[in-house]
């Protein structure tokens, strides 16, 4: 591990899985969602060529995972031009240090972000004793000291572009994490929502392993401003998106995901801000 880079003492391998772990799918020609045990991942680009991008990090312990997805995707020894960060919690970051050695590429995350992404500084605890299930109990057991990846952070634009990525804007979608950012591509309002909302109750361990599909907001036990939260899903579903890849849970599209985000704006209050919890109001 590079000098000028670590994560935090108490980055580990967490054992949660689900059964759409190792299973990948090709949602336009050129975006592919991959879930590492409870988490997704996707490579945005065009098979045929070298240029493409990686947005988020996967589980800890997962490089090697994502490292021979992109090869049997884009062709031996390829590598991203960077890797794209909706956020830095521990599972979307969790195989980052070693991706950036192996590829030697930047990151890239929103001015908010990047405390926690230089060792500077800590995210809330997660909150064990918030409305949910098992995943949330557990919660207390998540890597949450910030990881410190040096001089190979960078902030997005200001103008809203995203590296690497043409036709896609990033938009500032707050609420889960200070700096959480959703991706939105105009031309076909293709929506990377990281976890914005998601489409699985993922303090639910039975949901989060059967992957049931369901619109829920964002994670609840590390979720520490629901207004925040609530008026980053007004913001998204104002966009109309088409098609939504998410950070937990299957993609929607088409009518079942208007029809969704629809619910989830108006009844964001019994639907994703738990009845009790540290972070509650």
């Amino acid at each position: 591990m590079e000098k000028d880079m670590n994560y935090g003492s108490d980055y580990k391998f967490i054992p949660a899985t689900s059964i759409g772990t190792g299973v990948g799918m090709e949602l336009l020609p050129d975006l592919y969602q991959h879930t590492i045990q409870i988490v997704n991942i996707c490579l945005y680009g065009d098979p045929d060529s070298d240029e493409f991008v990686l947005v988020d990090a996967g589980m800890p312990d997962s490089a090697n995972e994502i490292i021979s997805l992109t090869e049997d995707r884009f062709g031996s020894n390829s590598k991203p031009k960077a890797i794209i960060l909706t956020h830095g919690h521990f599972d979307h970051v969790g195989a980052i240090i070693e991706l950036v050695e192996h590829w030697k590429v930047p990151v890239y995350a929103h001015s908010l972000e990047i405390p926690f992404l230089t060792g500077q500084k800590s995210y809330p605890e997660p909150d064990a004793t918030v409305e949910g299930g098992m995943v949330a109990k557990m919660s207390p057991l998540f890597p949450n000291e910030p990881i410190n990846l040096g001089n190979h952070i960078q902030t997005l634009p200001s103008d809203g572009t995203v590296p690497y990525m043409p036709g896609f804007r990033w938009i500032h979608t707050p609420g889960h994490a200070p700096g959480h950012v959703s991706f939105f591509r105009d031309e076909d309002r293709t929506l990377i929502a990281g976890d914005a909302f998601v489409t699985v109750k993922q303090d639910s361990l039975y949901k989060v392993f059967t992957q049931e599909k369901e619109i829920s907001g964002p994670p609840r036990y590390l979720t520490n401003d629901w207004q925040a939260a609530w008026d980053s899903v007004k913001k998204l579903e104002a966009l109309q998106p088409a098609i939504a890849v998410t950070g937990h849970g299957l993609p929607m599209n088409g009518e079942e995901l208007t029809d969704n985000l629809q619910k989830l704006v108006q009844e964001f209050d019994s639907i994703a801000i738990p009845d009790y919890g540290k972070y509650i109001n």
